[in-house]
This record gives C-alpha cells, structure tokens and sequence, in this order.
C-alpha cells in the first residue's frame, strides 16, 4: 500500500506528492492528522483547517481516493498505520520549518526502523532554502540580494515541471463530522463565513481577478487599508491551497509587466526570504536575531498590551487595524507594521506578545512570514527596520486613510467627526465636541500614550540595547 501523508498542501495544483499518489496504480491511501496541540495557539486558523480539509477532502473523494482522518499526532498515525497496513511506501511533500522538519526526521526513523520506503517532494517554496545562498556559501540576511539571487536560480537553473492535477467541480460539499473537533470551542469563528470563500478554487479566481485588474495599480493602492487593492492569496498560501511556484508563474505570464508589477511578485520573494532566516537560523522563533537585543528594557504592562489588543488604544488607525484583524482574521499589511510598530516603540511591549497574539488570530498566520515580520518591525531580525524608525500612527493614519474610510469603518463611534479631527479626535474643539455630542472620554478612549512622549522613551530604551 501507497500512503500519501498530508500535510500542508491541501490543492491539486502543482502537488508533487499528489501527482504521485494519483500515478500509482496500487493499493493507496491518504491519511491527515489532526494534532490539536499544533493549533491550540491557532484559534482562527482552526476554521480555516476545517473548511479547507473539508473541500480538499471532497476532491479526493471525486477522485475516488480512499482517506483516513485521525485526531493524533502525526508519529502515532503513522505508527499505527504501519501496524495495520502493509505499507511499500509513504509520501509527502516537505515543510521546511524547524519544528515539522524534526517530526519528519522522527518519522523517518520509524521508517527506516521498519524497512519501510519514502519518498519526500518539496513543493511549498520556490526553492529549498538550503540552495539559495552566498558566494561564500553562508545563508542571506539581506532580501534584496537574496531575491536577486533566488530568483535568478529559479528561471535558469530550476526545471520546473508540470504536477497538475485536473480540480474536480464539485456542486455540494459534503460534510464530515470528524473534521469538526478540529472547530475552535469559541463561536467567534463563525463570522469569518461572511468574509472568506476557502478552497483551491478561490484562491486560483482571486489570482486571475487580480491578474487582470489591481495588479498594475499595486503600487500606488496596496497601502490603502480601504480600497480592496491587495490579492488576498496569504490565509491560501498558508494552507497550501495554492503554491508560490503557481503564483510566480502565472505571474510570469503576464505580458506587460512593470516596476508597479515587481512590487506583488516581491512579497512571494519575502515569503521565499522569512523560510529561508527560519531554516538556518531557527532559534529566531523564541529569541531575537539580533543578539544585542535581548538586552532592550522591554515593558510588561499587561493594561497596555490589553489595550492594544482589543483596540483601545485612542489611537484611530491602530485601533481600527486591531478590530478589523479579530472581526474578519485578517489585517492590510500597511497596518501590521504600523500595530507591530506601535506594540514594539510606543508601548516597548516584546515582539514575541504580538506574534503570539497574532497567531491566534490571524486566518494567514505562518509560522516564518509572522516571526521575521514582527523582528523585522521591532529592529532585531535580519535586514530589519532600524528601531529609531518609529511609525508615527498619526501621521500614517493621515497619509494611507486620508478621508478616514477605514477608522469610520472599524471605529464607528468616531462616524461623526470631521476628517480633519479623525485622526487625532483629542484635538477635536469643544464647541464642534457638543454640537456633535461627541465626549473623548464617554464616546471613544484618550491615547494610552502621548506620540512624542513615548518616541522618546524607546530611543532611551533603545540605548541599552548599545551596551551589550
């Protein structure tokens, strides 16, 4: 018996391991495994596994493919597996972070223990991280040499082949109730159903939708929070309902490509640059890359970070990007680094509180975009923002929300304020105050922080991170 273990690929569109599996003329099985302590940090993603596991599992079934679900770990259902089956072979499709590349190493043991054979494919990235590298044969830690480099390596060096596999239509989804322990206890979730369309075939329409309309603005309207101007592929990729290698070449084929074009196709070379730090230097998950900053004064105000998460801050923009994540499990990218920014500086709150908080409730969480994003922000990851780079909130609010489209949106208690007071409502007059009725304190929140007060503080704070 064939065994294809899944694992993070839920598409038939460039899957290695499912060309495979679907090649194979004999006995074969499909097997997940749902581990709960995986996703017990990873609230809204568990929705997301639901539906996605659960249209992936009715194209599998189109196709007549046998499938096994089991609520365990992934070395306890192989184990089990080898002990009910007669199994020639196992496949999968490899994921390269530090975590799952040791639970593939364990299973590999358990294999080889028992004279079992595999096979691994490598589909989720580009290229390895492993093969992108220096002159000098170290690892990248600058993205714009590595995307140079990386991507060079991948049109002339790479053969890339064709592992497609026709996607069934499928009219009415069937419903399988095992999958739905994999559900989050909370209903909270349930409102992501007004938001997200999941599944392979979504993720290929909003790729041709953007193909054909934002893509040559995405320059100038990707960081707008209000206009509907980015591809919204990330919560796909994460879940592998589509692959980087299908976004890039479909990009390849668009004939009038530009500079304003670059800028989309880059974000796949960032997502390449976060695997690529994670993999060869995989204590960047719990510690700063950046050594001299395990020495920065970090801040436990426990009130603050509260604030912060439940969008209270007093500051509009960031106040808005907070509510908008936890209504619909997803934030503009703009706005990550203006939170990220806010948390880290204003508040000198550890990274490490807002990528725990955004693993929790982002539908896109992955595990090495979040972790070299947030070190990014705070100035202690690889080819970072330096931490005297401070998001002033006002000033962003006003350039990327000028008209206030998004704070009255996410923010509707500030509705009736002028534009000209929407960004900063403290400085709203009294008289035009009651006119509205309109009360800082009753209606809305004072600032957590004074801008000016708190740049200063992480500058000083910053200083000790120099002594070190």
């Amino acid at each position: 018996m064939l065994i294809y273990w899944i694992r993070n690929d839920f598409r038939f569109i460039d899957n290695e391991a499912l060309r495979y599996f679907s090649n194979y003329n004999g006995k074969k099985l499909c097997c997940y495994s749902y581990d709960e302590n995986k996703f017990k940090d990873r609230s809204a993603q568990r929705w997301w596994l639901y539906k996605s596991l659960t249209n992936f599992r009715n194209n599998l079934d189109e196709k007549k493919f046998k499938f096994n679900f089991s609520n365990d770990t992934e070395i306890n259902t192989i184990k089990r597996l080898l002990k009910e089956n007669k199994i020639s072979q196992i496949i999968w499709n490899k994921i390269y972070l530090p975590n799952e590349i040791l639970i593939e190493d364990k299973i590999i043991k358990i294999l080889n223990d028992n004279d079992t054979s595999y096979k691994i494919f490598s589909s989720s990235l580009l290229l390895e991280p492993k093969k992108t590298r220096k002159k000098d044969d170290t690892p990248f830690q600058v993205f714009t040499p590595f995307w140079k480099n990386e991507e060079n390596l991948y049109l002339n060096k790479y053969n890339y082949k064709n592992y497609n596999i026709k996607l069934p239509k499928i009219k009415n989804l069937k419903i399988y109730k095992e999958f739905l322990i994999i559900l989050p206890k909370k209903n909270w979730y349930k409102k992501f159903e007004q938001y997200w369309i999941v599944g392979e075939n979504e993720a290929h329409k909003k790729l041709t939708n953007f193909k054909t309309k934002n893509i040559f603005n995405y320059d100038k309207i990707r960081d707008f929070p209000s206009i509907d101007g980015t591809s919204k592929l990330s919560p796909h990729l994460s879940f592998g309902e589509i692959s980087s290698r299908e976004v890039f070449d479909q990009y390849q084929n668009i004939k009038k490509k530009n500079i304003r074009t670059r800028k989309f196709i880059n974000e796949i070379g960032w997502r390449e640059f976060a695997y690529h730090l994670v993999y060869h230097f995989p204590e960047m998950l719990k510690k700063n890359l950046r050594k001299n900053f395990d020495n920065f004064p970090w801040s436990k105000n426990k009130i603050h970070l509260e604030k912060w998460k439940s969008g209270k801050t007093g500051y509009p923009l960031v106040d808005a990007a907070m509510r908008q994540m936890y209504e619909i499990g997803w934030m503009h990218n703009r706005l990550r680094m203006v939170t990220g920014s806010f948390l880290v500086k204003h508040l000198r709150i550890n990274w490490i509180e807002g990528e725990k908080y955004f693993k929790d409730t982002l539908l896109d969480y992955d595990t090495a975009n979040n972790v070299s994003g947030w070190q990014w922000i705070a100035g202690c990851g690889a080819d970072a923002a330096p931490y005297f780079r401070i998001f002033n909130p006002i000033t962003q609010s006003e350039k990327f929300d000028p008209d206030g489209e998004f704070i009255k949106k996410w923010v509707p208690e500030l509705k009736a304020l002028p534009k000209k007071f929407i960004h900063k409502p403290w400085e709203l007059p009294g008289d035009i105050a009651t006119k509205i009725k309109f009360s800082l304190k009753e209606n809305y929140y004072e600032p957590i922080v004074d801008h000016s007060e708190a740049r200063q503080a992480a500058l000083a704070a910053f200083e000790h991170t120099k002594k070190k």
